[in-house]
C-alpha cells in the first residue's frame, strides 16, 4: 500500500487532474454483486489502478486549484495510519483516555498559535472539540444557540413550536451553504433565515448597516434574532466580514455569534494575518478546518466555544450503559456530548504529528508560500490589459476574469466560461468559478502542499494561451527557466500577454519550498521496509526518517 502511495506521489503529474470518465462508468466495470471467494490484494490492486484511479479527480495535484486545497503531509498520513491501526472509538474519556486528552491539548496547542482569547482554551473555562467538518460545527452551534433561546423564552410562558417559529438566523449572500442547511436541519424554517446581500462597495463583506435594519425589522415583527454568521475567507472570494460590528450587534440583541473561519483561519498563525481575527473575542463560537491549508489529512474541523456546557446541554444523552465513574464525578470531558454522532476517530494524532514534526515555523512558511505565489499569479493577471481581478485578494485565493468584449451582453460569462470548461476538460489544470455581483468570475486557489511556483506559471501560460485562441490572437510562449517563474508572450498581432513586460518574477528559494510530489514520494519510502522488518528499533528508525 504504502508503495502504491509513494508512485503515485511521485506520478500524479501524469494524471488529468480532474477525472475525465462520464457519470456511471463505474457501474459498468465491477460486479453488481460481492464475490462469494476471497480475491487476493494484486488483484485488488489491479482493480485499483485500472478502474479507480481513472474515476479519481486528484486534490492532491500540483495543478489542483479549484474550490480550496486539500491540504496533505507525511506527518499528517503517519496520524492517519495510526488512527486507523489502532482503531479506537473515543466518544467518552474511559473508552480511550489518550484519544480525548490529546484532543485537548493539540486544540489548545492551535488556539494559542491563532491567539483566541482565553475564553476560548479550555484552561480559560472554554474548550475545543475537532469535529469532521465546519458542516457539524455550526450545525452543533446552532443546535447550542437554538436550545439556550428556547429555554428562556419557554421560561417566560411562551410554547416551544411558538418559538421555534419566531427564530430568525442571519447570514450574508457570501456565507457557506453549510449554514443555510445547519438551518434546516435544525427546524429554522427556510424563510427565517435571513441571508443578506452584499456588494463591491464592502468588497462582498457583510454591512454592519444591513445585518442591524434587518435585526431591527425582525424585532418589531415579533421574531426573535437568535444566530449570526461571521466569516473570515469566504468561500467565492475570501472575503472578511467586520468581525468587531458584527459581535457588538450580536451582543447588543443577545444573539450567538459564529465565526467560520474554515479556510482562512489557518492563515492567522502567521502574525501578518491575526489582524483578520480581532473581534473573535466577541464570538461564541470560532471554527477553521485544518485539513484546508495546515497539512493535516482530510478531515478535521476544530471548534471552539466559550461555553461548552451550551453545546452539552442541546447534545448530551446519559444512558446507563455508558455511565462511568469519572465522567459522573464530572472529572473528564466526553466528547460524544459536543458533537452529532456517538462513536468518533482519534483525529487528534494527525494534529499532534503534524505540528511536532513542521513546527509552528514549518506551517507559518507553507502558509507564507502559497499566499507568496497567489499574490505573484495576481500581479500576472493585473499586468495583462485582456484581464481583470475582480475582487480584492486577502489570501492565496484569486478572482479574475478575461474582460468580455465590448457591448457582451452576458457580461463576459460565454467567453470565460468558454475558457474555464476547455482547460478543464483537457487535464492539464482544474479551476472553478463564481458569481460576485452578478459577474461570472474564475477562481484560482494556491496552497494545495505539492504546488510550486512553476506550476503557477505553467497555469499562467495555458490560460493565456487558451484565452489567446478564443479571441482569435497568436502567440508564442517564452520562457526564462532562470528566473523559475518568469514568461512572456510575443507575437506579431497583440496577443493576450503581449503587455507583460516587467511582471514581478517570484523568487522562492529551495528551503522555501513548498513539499513537491518527488520529496513526498521519497519520505514516503522507508515506510515499505515496515511490512518487512522485524525489529522494533528498525522500525522506529523507518519512521524517523519518514
Amino acid at each position: 500500500m504504502v508503495e502504491f502511495l509513494a508512485d503515485y506521489y511521485r506520478d500524479i503529474e501524469s494524471y488529468p487532474v480532474r477525472s475525465q470518465v462520464e457519470p456511471g462508468y463505474l457501474y459498468k466495470l465491477i460486479p453488481d454483486t460481492a464475490p462469494e471467494s476471497p480475491e487476493t490484494l494484486d488483484e485488488v490492486f489491479s482493480d485499483v489502478r485500472s478502474k479507480i484511479l481513472p474515476g479519481i479527480t486528484h486534490w492532491l495535484s500540483p495543478q489542483f486549484h479549484a474550490y480550496y486545497p486539500a491540504s496533505f503531509s507525511t506527518a499528517g498520513y503517519l496520524g492517519e495510519m495510526l488512527c486507523g491501526g489502532l482503531n479506537v472509538n473515543g466518544f467518552s474519556w474511559i473508552a480511550s483516555p489518550a484519544a480525548t486528552e490529546l484532543e485537548v491539548i493539540v486544540v489548545e496547542w492551535l488556539g494559542k498559535l491563532l491567539q483566541l482569547p482565553k475564553e476560548f482554551l479550555s484552561s480559560g473555562g472554554g474548550g475545543g472539540i475537532i469535529e469532521g467538518t465546519a458542516c457539524e460545527s455550526v450545525f452543533v452551534c446552532i443546535l447550542a444557540a437554538r436550545k439556550r433561546f428556547v429555554d428562556k423564552f419557554t421560561s417566560e410562558g411562551m410554547f416551544e413550536g411558538e418559538v421555534h417559529s419566531k427564530l430568525v438566523a442571519y447570514t450574508s449572500d457570501q456565507t457557506h451553504s453549510c449554514v443555510a442547511k445547519a438551518c434546516k436541519m435544525a427546524g429554522v424554517q427556510g424563510e427565517n433565515l435571513r441571508v443578506l446581500a452584499t456588494d463591491a462597495s464592502t468588497d462582498f463583506a457583510l454591512s454592519p448597516a444591513v445585518l442591524k435594519k434587518a435585526i431591527e425589522n425582525d424585532i418589531a415583527a415579533g421574531f426573535i434574532p437568535f444566530f449570526v454568521c461571521g466569516t473570515v475567507g469566504t468561500t467565492s472570494s475570501s472575503a472578511v466580514d467586520p468581525l468587531h460590528a458584527i459581535g457588538d450587534l450580536a451582543r447588543s440583541y443577545g444573539m450567538w455569534f459564529h465565526i467560520d473561519a474554515a479556510y482562512a483561519g489557518s492563515a492567522c498563525i502567521c502574525p501578518e494575518f491575526r489582524p483578520f481575527l480581532d473581534g473573535v473575542e466577541k464570538a461564541d463560537s470560532f471554527c477553521l478546518n485544518p485539513h484546508k491549508w495546515l497539512l493535516i489529512n482530510f478531515d478535521s474541523s476544530c471548534l471552539w466555544v466559550k461555553d461548552p456546557k451550551a453545546l452539552e446541554s442541546a447534545l448530551s444523552t446519559d444512558p446507563e450503559y455508558l455511565k462511568n465513574k469519572h465522567s459522573d464525578e464530572k472529572r473528564v470531558i466526553d466528547f460524544r456530548n459536543l458533537q452529532l454522532p456517538l462513536s468518533r476517530r482519534f483525529r487528534a494524532l494527525k494534529l499532534w504529528m503534524v505540528m511536532r514534526m513542521y513546527g509552528a515555523s514549518g506551517l507559518r512558511t507553507h502558509i507564507r508560500n502559497g499566499v507568496r505565489m497567489a499574490k505573484h499569479f495576481e500581479s500576472l493577471v493585473r499586468a495583462n490589459r485582456h484581464f481583470e481581478i475582480v475582487t480584492p485578494r486577502n489570501f492565496a485565493l484569486v478572482c479574475f476574469r478575461l474582460k468580455p468584449q465590448a457591448n457582451d451582453p452576458e457580461n463576459g460569462k460565454t467567453i470565460n466560461q468558454k475558457l474555464m470548461d476547455t482547460i478543464n476538460a483537457n487535464g492539464t489544470v482544474f479551476f472553478t468559478h463564481t458569481i460576485m455581483g452578478g459577474v461570472y468570475t474564475l477562481r484560482m486557489a494556491i496552497g494545495a502542499t505539492m504546488t510550486q511556483p512553476i506550476h503557477v506559471t505553467d497555469t499562467w501560460a495555458i490560460i493565456t494561451t487558451e484565452a489567446n485562441r478564443l479571441l482569435g490572437l497568436d502567440s508564442e510562449m517564452c520562457f526564462n527557466s532562470d528566473s523559475g517563474a518568469e514568461m512572456c508572450f510575443s507575437s506579431d498581432n497583440e496577443s493576450v500577454d503581449s503587455d507583460c513586460e516587467g511582471t514581478p518574477v517570484l523568487n522562492i528559494t529551495d528551503e522555501e519550498q513548498p513539499l513537491g510530489a518527488s520529496a513526498l514520494a521519497a519520505a514516503m519510502r522507508p515506510l515499505v521496509s515496515l511490512s518487512t522488518s522485524n525489529s522494533f528499533q528498525e522500525r522506529s528508525e523507518c519512521i524517523a526518517v519518514a
